[in-house]
């Protein structure tokens, strides 16, 4: 479960806030869209949760900790119960797509052999077990982005947040990726996807 309790955030003190006494919640398991134009605090949602940034005022809780009074040593585990996918794929492209998805598990010092195991598992989920071997550059945008999902998702977190997945993406690529990010909602994974196309929304509704 997801809290935002009252929570407002700006950025400058002069400035008008970027949230403003926000309160909703997210129950485990939901696929929750945060819909707005640039500037309407949907990516500050995100950093909150993640702990980039923490509130001014009210309280952001994960199943009941208050993620803004986490001493700093115990923010990168809660980072690890959250995959992030953004809209420009931020790859390595030296790295495969397998050692992409692979680094993820490595910095978490995994081992040689749960990685071994882990990494063809996701890849067969989002469609590119058999793109394992190539370099980013010689994929298509939507590609890119299922390898960056699959990197998001190689930990197993219990929440997927996606800011813009689809914004650099043709309106074909964009469904596919929506039909993915709905199966990994319904094999138990929260999401969180930040958007400013109200029409992707409304094609998920349907």
């Amino acid at each position: 479960m997801i809290k935002f309790e009252n929570v407002t955030m700006a950025y400058r003190k002069d400035g008008n806030p970027a949230l403003n006494d926000v309160t909703f919640e997210i129950a485990d398991g939901e696929f929750v869209f945060l819909v707005g134009q640039s500037g309407a605090g949907k990516s500050t949602i995100l950093r909150l949760l993640i702990r980039e940034e923490t509130a001014k005022n009210g309280t952001v809780l994960i199943d009941d900790i208050n993620i803004g009074m986490l001493p700093q040593k115990e923010v990168p585990k809660l980072r690890r119960n959250i995959g992030m996918v953004f809209q420009d794929f931020r790859l390595l492209p030296e790295k495969t797509v397998a050692e992409n998805v692979a680094f993820a598990l490595q910095v978490l010092s995994k081992s040689p052999d749960e990685i071994k195991q882990t990494v063809p598992a996701v890849l067969d989920l989002v469609g590119l077990l058999d793109k394992a071997n190539r370099r980013p550059e010689q994929l298509s945008g939507g590609e890119q982005q299922r390898v960056a999902i699959a990197r998001a998702l190689v930990n197993r977190p219990a929440i997927l947040m996606a800011d813009e997945p689809t914004g650099n993406l043709d309106p074909d690529t964009s469904v596919e990726i929506m039909r993915l990010l709905d199966q990994i909602n319904k094999a138990g994974t929260t999401v969180i996807m930040a958007t400013h196309d109200a029409g992707i929304v409304d094609q998920m509704r349907k």
